[in-house]
């Protein structure tokens, strides 16, 4: 079973050095979590993924419920035979996705009801079913079941919300077996720190292993809405529990998170924007796709280390990117996930020298030009 120990907290901030022992080995919290949704993080094989130095990677309850379903991958065994991944994995609840596809008819105290994306089957998920097929994907941490209020939502609608998260997490927790899995509650609350500080206080009173902060990656929040989502919650959980941020890969979001007392955080945004063609430097978002780039025999960036970079030029990446050859996209993942990680080793060597808010200062002047 994983465990997590608290190092050392940094002295000027609320940012915490941690380490994750996971079958004899360790892994250094802040830490960033690669998505691999379907079992898989998108075009790159488990060997891949570990050279970037990876540690905990997440899959997609929902996704993988519905297609190849949680009864095949009993079957193989768990999703660490099936997938062929030997680290930790963290499987979310499946509620984000449910929740995008329902309406608020759909939303019953029971769980929620919706189509299947795939068949358009009628399906209903709850927080009992939620554990369960968690439980037969044999992940090493599992999400509660969650409601996922849309950013537009009143302050009355997210207390109720809230409330009704509670319910569900007291539901979820009561069927769960713990067979070497650990079980995560959710925080909500919005922007509003009263609703925060009462979904943290509730939620840890049900106890879990560890504490994730939701609702702070929405499209129409603002950055200080969010980075006050992180610091409302926060200050509310369990010093000696991982708390985690979903769905955060911006780097100056997570830094801040970091500074507010976050240890891990994932999203599909490297695999994502390499798809697309850009690439994360020290210097900023470049997108290979342009035409600058076609005499340019350098490597992505000079101080990255992973295999792209080792081996290929911006050139080269960048003609596999106009041809749409796959082998383009796979590298640009294998360097992006590298350098969202690359920057939670920073930060945890910053973190080690109490110098974070340096530090920070220092990366935002060469990765933004001085703007968040």
């Amino acid at each position: 079973m994983l465990e997590f120990q608290v190092q050392k907290k940094e002295q000027f901030t609320n940012a915490r050095l941690g380490v994750i022992t996971y079958q004899g080995k360790t892994y250094k919290t802040p830490m960033f979590m690669p998505v691999g949704t379907q079992g898989t993080v998108k075009t790159l094989s488990p060997e891949e993924v570990k050279e970037t130095k990876a540690g905990i990677i997440l899959a997609n309850t929902y996704h993988l419920w519905l297609r190849p379903g949680a009864d095949v991958i009993r079957a193989a065994k768990g999703l660490h035979e099936f997938m062929n991944y030997d680290g930790p994995i963290l499987t979310d609840s499946g509620g984000f996705q449910v929740f995008s596809l329902a309406k608020p008819k759909d939303i019953s105290e029971e769980g929620v009801t919706f189509k299947n994306q795939y068949n358009g089957d009628k399906l209903l998920l709850t927080p009992e079913t939620s554990i369960k097929i968690q439980e037969d994907l044999g992940s090493d941490i599992v999400m509660s079941f969650d409601e996922c209020p849309p950013a537009s939502a009143s302050k009355e609608y997210l207390q109720k919300s809230v409330e009704r998260t509670l319910r569900w997490a007291k539901r979820g927790k009561d069927v769960f077996k713990g067979n070497n899995q650990l079980l995560f509650g959710i925080v909500q609350g919005g922007p509003y720190e009263d609703i925060r500080k009462f979904s943290a206080l509730e939620t840890v009173k049900i106890g879990f292993d560890g504490y994730s902060i939701g609702g702070v990656a929405n499209d129409h929040e603002s950055k200080e809405e969010m980075y006050q989502a992180f610091e409302y919650s926060c200050k509310y959980l369990p010093e000696d529990k991982i708390r985690y941020a979903m769905g955060i890969g911006e780097p100056i979001d997570i830094i801040e998170g970091v500074i507010r007392g976050v240890d891990i955080f994932d999203c599909v945004s490297p695999t994502r924007l390499a798809r697309h063609g850009h690439a994360l430097t020290l210097d900023g978002k470049i997108n290979l796709k342009n035409a600058k780039y076609k005499m340019d025999f350098t490597k992505i960036e000079e101080e990255c280390d992973c295999y792209a970079c080792k081996h290929y030029t911006k050139a080269y990446i960048k003609h596999l990117l106009n041809a749409e050859e796959t082998f383009g996209s796979r590298l640009l993942s294998i360097h992006n996930i590298r350098f969202l990680i690359r920057l939670t080793e920073a930060i945890q060597e910053a973190i080690e020298k109490d110098q974070l808010l340096e530090w920070k200062e220092e990366f935002q002047k060469r990765y933004y030009g001085g703007k968040k």
